[in-house]
């Protein structure tokens, strides 16, 4: 199908939800990979550049060979770029899918790997340095995860994680748990609560329901969800947002999941797997592992109260 076509079932149905096809232009994407090593499958946020008009971030490459390319740093701004790769000290991990900064601990980030195995990082400078890792909590046969957030409340810090999902028959289960830190560095999960959520759109048989997962400083749960015909496309992909997370004073996590979720935008011929709320902006930094056509950045105003 061309792009004008997508573009146009997009319009109709965001027409439908009451939104604006947030998708639509293409000259929003900004390519910083070329080939299936150069896809986007996570993203942290770093801090602004010195000048304040563009973004530091980290990036997550779901490589799976030795040698491979598993994190890069980008400076994002309006109309270009810069990307360097990250060294990476420790064990390679598989496929990392997403990776987030970890509240109060500057230089410190979790990624996660495909199969369920948390890495805890140090990075510094040009050298991210494996601190320690964990399997999470409660995997289940043929778990598949792409996505992972943290939430700190109340002087509290939380998981979300998610499977997620295989069209129709599969819906993504949304996990949540209390997280700490073992003296020796390991990260260590609390009771698990979860959630069955299923994609609004895109909703064919090829349907990843949570491709990733990001919150705002007020709770909102924002996902995106993915298809993926192929690794030469065609890929479709849209932004939502999925419902609300808190954490109580003692820690108790509660996910509210909306009957409805609330589409925020589509992208037709885009395979969305990273999405992050930027601190100090309503603004989220999107990326995508396009596969053969490698990856790309763009931001859009998902991330207000």
């Amino acid at each position: 199908m061309k792009r004008t076509a997508w573009a146009a079932a997009a319009t109709a149905l965001l027409t439908m939800f009451g939104t604006t096809p947030a998708g639509a232009a293409d000259d929003a994407w900004q390519k910083i990979g070329d080939d299936f090593q150069g896809g986007v499958s996570g993203i942290a946020f770093e801090g602004r550049t010195a000048d304040g008009a563009g973004v530091h971030a980290l990036v997550v490459h779901d490589n799976k060979r030795t040698g491979q390319k598993r994190l890069s740093r980008i400076a994002h701004r309006q109309g270009s770029d810069d990307i360097s790769p990250i060294a990476w000290d420790g064990p390679e991990p598989s496929g990392l899918e997403a990776i987030e900064a970890v509240p109060r601990m500057p230089s410190e980030y979790l990624a996660l790997a495909s199969r369920g195995i948390v890495y805890r990082l140090k990075v510094v400078g040009g050298t991210a340095t494996v601190v320690d890792y964990a399997p999470l909590p409660a995997i289940g046969e043929g778990d598949d995860f792409e996505s992972f957030a943290l939430v700190s409340q109340n002087g509290n810090l939380a998981a979300l994680w998610a499977d997620r999902g295989a069209g129709a028959n599969r819906p993504a289960t949304l996990h949540a748990a209390p997280l700490t830190f073992a003296s020796w560095g390991q990260p260590q999960f609390g009771s698990v609560t979860h959630r069955a959520y299923r994609a609004a759109y895109p909703n064919d048989g090829a349907t990843r329901h949570i491709s990733d997962i990001s919150v705002t400083d007020s709770g909102r749960i924002i996902v995106s969800s993915a298809a993926d015909a192929g690794d030469d496309g065609p890929f479709d992909s849209a932004v939502s947002e999925a419902g609300r997370v808190t954490v109580s004073p003692a820690g108790r996590v509660r996910i509210t999941l909306a009957t409805s979720p609330a589409v925020l935008g589509t992208f037709p011929q885009y395979k969305i797997e990273a999405v992050e709320c930027l601190a100090g902006s309503a603004d989220a930094l999107l990326g995508t592992d396009d596969e053969n056509f490698g990856g790309s950045v763009r931001t859009a105003p998902f991330c207000g109260a």
